[in-house]
């Protein structure tokens, strides 16, 4: 039996927070800069639930290298632009001190819709992630690709996390924005379906209920997306630095292309029980890559270390094909030196150290994150030709 082969092309999408230059606390986009990021981005940009969000999507990427140019491009004029209004943007899931009851939502239906719906739920919804689109243009290889990928949910959540703090705590996760975010209905890992038909069928029960008016509302780990033929994971929190996103990015893209090849094979990765995947999502959640996952066929906790090596040998092939082996290996380095999570709280736990008061070590913490931002954004960017360079066609 031959398979046709997806295009496994890319596109990532990106919600950063604004902060007030002086004050490091969150502050309303002014309607003349979304305005004029709506103009100089080209439709690449849009608000978020919150005034003090912003969001970023790539144009349909081939490659993760490609990836990575559109969002080095799109973070580099965020940041231009929000600096001319006083603001910095962040790239991080949860603000570390500001307080989610002085923040007002976005002036849209959509938004006034998700207020009345869900309430006091929606309104604690100060929170930023990363969603990566694999392109999978038949419907019945992406419903089963969906039943198998959630097994590698909680390794890239782990990789990902970068929102341990909450209203100025330290919550003691390291990625606390789930644990807001699964307050909302429709969230958490996916259900299997066996079918497409049978997934369009559950969820047109729900449509035709009047509870929500199209899939968008489906806010699972991973979906497959309303509006594009992708598969879509949306179960990482964001990443301050550009490298650590593209190294999660390419995993992503990777492990989707081996399930598909096993499939190829008519071999499939082993699906375990939601119960079983949701205990190492919460390890995950609450250690990031400080710690270890369930290695289910061992029937121990492994340390996270390990469990990646096996990953980056099993996608090898996978990520030679798809031009990104390089990214792949480098979330080793993340592993290394720690997720955003860590490295907040080191930034903490020095500038306390050094006579700090707790507020000042929180504004350290922001001024951190703004620097990592823009973090070598240059390496990604494109390469400018010399004026006089020929450029040779035909």
């Amino acid at each position: 039996m031959s398979y046709h082969r997806p295009s496994f092309t890319l596109g990532v999408e990106e919600e950063y927070l604004l902060v007030d230059q002086d004050s490091l606390d969150l502050t309303a986009a002014p309607e003349d800069m979304m305005r004029q990021c709506a103009v100089e981005l080209e439709g690449q940009v849009s608000p978020e639930f919150l005034q003090c969000q912003i969001e970023v999507g790539t144009r349909v990427c081939r490659t993760v290298a490609e990836a990575g140019a559109d969002l080095a491009h799109l973070r580099t004029e965020i940041a231009r632009i929000a600096a001319q209004y006083g603001l910095a943007p962040l790239a991080v899931s949860c603000h570390p001190f500001a307080d989610w009851h002085k923040q007002h939502y976005t002036d849209k239906q959509r938004y006034h819709e998700l207020e009345r719906d869900m309430g006091g739920v929606a309104r604690r919804m100060l929170i930023c992630g990363m969603h990566v689109h694999i392109g999978i243009d038949d419907d019945e290889a992406r419903i089963d690709l969906m039943s198998q990928l959630p097994y590698f949910l909680p390794h890239l959540l782990a990789l990902s996390t970068s929102s341990p703090y909450w209203k100025g705590d330290d919550t003691g996760l390291n990625a606390y924005r789930l644990t807001v975010f699964d307050n909302l209905p429709r969230t958490g890992l996916p259900p299997r379906f066996s079918s497409w038909s049978e997934y369009k069928r559950s969820v047109q029960i729900i449509i035709d209920s009047g509870l929500i008016e199209d899939c968008t509302k489906i806010w699972w780990d991973l979906r497959p997306s309303d509006r594009f033929p992708t598969l879509e994971s949306r179960i990482c929190d964001i990443s301050p630095r550009l490298d650590d996103t593209l190294a999660i990015v390419a995993l992503t893209q990777s492990i989707t292309h081996m399930l598909w090849r096993l499939r190829t094979k008519n071999q499939r990765w082993r699906i375990y029980d939601r119960f079983l995947i949701g205990e190492n999502r919460w390890r995950a959640q609450r250690y990031g890559v400080s710690n270890g996952l369930i290695d289910y066929a061992k029937g121990e906790v492994v340390h996270f270390a390990e469990l990646l090596e096996e990953i980056i040998e099993l996608v090898r092939e996978d990520a030679e094909a798809l031009e990104c082996w390089e990214e792949v290996q480098s979330a080793r380095r993340i592993v290394k030196q720690g997720t955003s999570a860590d490295r907040q709280r080191s930034v903490h736990a020095r500038a306390i150290a050094g006579g700090a008061s707790a507020k000042e070590a929180q504004k350290e913490v922001v001024r951190s994150l703004i620097a990592e931002y823009t973090e070598d954004l240059e390496n990604h960017l494109p390469k400018a030709q010399p004026a006089d360079q020929e450029i040779q066609t035909g």
